[in-house]
């Protein structure tokens, strides 16, 4: 039915059609007609209603462009093998199976759509349809499970560096891979793993970008702390153009910290950080620990001085900036 009224707004373009036009056309009831309209905006299209004039398409949404992504990438190994679908649960899960079916590093899973992205503790993310970036990357990095946390920020740099050099937008991280622009939140990583004999086996990085989102395209208990890159920047970003420039910015800084260890990303992670410096409050297994962010250690571990001058380290979950 949805691909049915789409046809009848193909039809007439740029123009208002009335409810009972769709109702008579179709045979169905009006309350039908606002239900299907209802499940097209939730898929991304945009509609514009008003009094005694109908419904007016306003826009459709983005759809990946394969052909133009791989053209102009310019990486050697990673997104070279890109999979891409609708609408999914996660694009994590569906990374873990390429994985178990042989799928190398490099292999980039691209969806439209997540109904159960994931998060970093357990939380969900908002992955409308059509309106930003949800991707996973697969890699086989040769280094001990430990190392993780590196990899964690390695992906944060590379993503802020990206989002720099395409956006022009004042974006930082905040400790360990939260990206944000005016304090609200505008991506996240998640790096799920499995190893053997103390070492990794693969490594699948979830990325999440809210690039075209506008604000009605948010919850309302998210809009005081989520954004996109659309909204920041005034202009609508190229989907294509950004997963291009965050591979190839992943793919050099992987080769650096795979040739030369983790001391020249903690120097891009520490230059690129809205969280040094700054008081903070994190929660640990010992309990609230409020102190100022001072470094990272060479494990990618959060220093923090404490009010009486005692420094402790902080190895995972999350702080809040004071």
């Amino acid at each position: 039915m949805n691909e049915r009224i789409l046809e009848l707004f193909q039809e007439s373009p740029e123009t208002y059609v009335s409810g009972e036009e769709i109702s008579r056309r179709l045979n169905v009831s009006r309350t039908a007609i606002w239900k299907h309209i209802e499940e097209l905006r939730a898929a991304g299209y945009e509609f514009e209603a008003a009094p005694r004039k109908g419904y007016r398409l306003v826009s459709k949404p983005d759809k990946w462009q394969v052909a133009e992504l791989l053209q102009g990438l310019k990486t050697k190994v990673l997104g070279q093998k890109v999979h891409v679908y609708g609408e999914v649960s996660s694009t994590q899960t569906i990374a873990h199976a390429l994985v178990a079916s042989g799928a190398s590093e490099g292999t980039l899973v691209l969806a439209e759509a997540q109904t159960a992205g994931r998060g970093r503790m357990g939380r969900a993310w908002h992955s409308p349809s059509g309106k930003g970036i949800w991707m996973s990357l697969v890699l086989t990095p040769k280094v001990p499970v430990y190392f993780m946390p590196q990899l964690t920020l390695l992906s944060a740099v590379a993503l802020c560096r990206s989002i720099q050099k395409v956006c022009r937008v004042d974006i930082g991280i905040k400790w360990p891979n939260d990206l944000l622009i005016k304090g609200k939140k505008v991506s996240g990583i998640l790096l799920e793993s499995s190893g053997e004999d103390e070492r990794l086996k693969y490594v699948i990085a979830g990325i999440g970008i809210s690039v075209n989102l506008k604000v009605e395209d948010y919850p309302e208990e998210l809009r005081s702390i989520a954004t996109s890159l659309a909204i920041e920047s005034g202009t609508d970003i190229k989907r294509e153009t950004l997963v291009q420039a965050f591979l190839l910015e992943f793919e050099e800084l992987y080769a650096l910290y795979l040739e030369e260890g983790f001391s020249p990303i903690r120097l891009l992670w520490e230059a690129l950080s809205v969280t040094l410096k700054r008081p903070i409050r994190t929660y640990t297994p010992n309990g609230v620990v409020e102190g100022i962010a001072d470094s990272l250690d060479d494990s990618g571990a959060l220093t923090v001085i404490k009010g009486d001058g005692e420094k402790i380290k902080v190895y995972s979950g999350d702080i809040e900036l004071r």
